[in-house]
Order: C-alpha cells, then structure tokens, then sequence
C-alpha cells in the first residue's frame, strides 16, 4: 500500500470516528432518539468503510457513552470542538449529515440548533470557505 493511500485512509477513518461522535451526540442531545433518526444512523454507519483494529459498533458503543457523558456534564459544546480537526478534513460532509440528523425527525430542538450554529459558524467554519 502506498504511504500517500496509508494516509488518506487514515484521514478518512479519523474524519468517519469524528462523524460518528457527532451523529450520536445530535441525535442525542434532545433527549430522545426516534426511529428515523436511528435509521439514519444505522444506515450512515452502514456505508462507512472502517480501517481500525476496533469493531464498528464497539467504537459506537463507546461514543454513545462518551456522549451521554457529555450531555450530562452540560459540556456539549466542548465535545464538539474537540472534533473540530477531523471534522474539517470533510467540512461539507460534516455539516450536512449534521443538518440532516437533526432535520430527520421533524423538527429541531433548541439544543440542536445551537449545536448546528456552533458547528457551521465556528468548528468548521475554515474548511466550509476553503
């Protein structure tokens, strides 16, 4: 394997690890999970290539407790620029299957909003306009 191809899958698997973080602390946060966003996510997670040592859906089980944790400790924010990086190796990517989680069911809660806000105006706001 050629290093130039190591590191671009290396990018992607940091920028799919940050994803899925993201993905489960918005669906999160309002405190309820529907099932259509469950769906989204189930078939988001399906269409990631995964290159870790670690399963796909143990990593998931240990996001779902890191961001609980997170919205627990009322440290949401912090969590979400704690992304920001990977986040930005695909910028675009990032916000719209953020918008499109927290459109799923319907509505946008308050939190979720802010979230979005803090996401696109100031996480990933260099690699929206690059």
């Amino acid at each position: 394997m050629s290093e130039l191809h190591q590191l671009d899958t290396r990018q992607h698997q940091l920028h799919n690890e940050a994803l899925i973080k993201l993905t489960v602390l918005l669906y999160q946060i309002d405190g309820k999970v529907t099932l259509t966003e469950q769906d989204y996510f189930d078939e988001l997670l399906e269409s990631m290539p995964w290159h870790s040592g670690i399963s796909k859906q143990a990593y998931v089980n240990d996001v779902i407790h890191q961001a609980r944790e997170a919205i627990d400790d009322m440290a949401a924010h912090d969590y979400v620029r704690s992304l920001s990086d990977e986040l930005n190796i695909d910028a675009a990517r990032s916000l719209e299957v953020a918008m499109a989680i927290t459109k799923i069911d319907g509505e946008r809660s308050e939190r979720e909003v802010e979230l979005l806000a803090l996401l696109a105006n100031r996480v990933l706001a260099k690699g929206l306009v690059t």
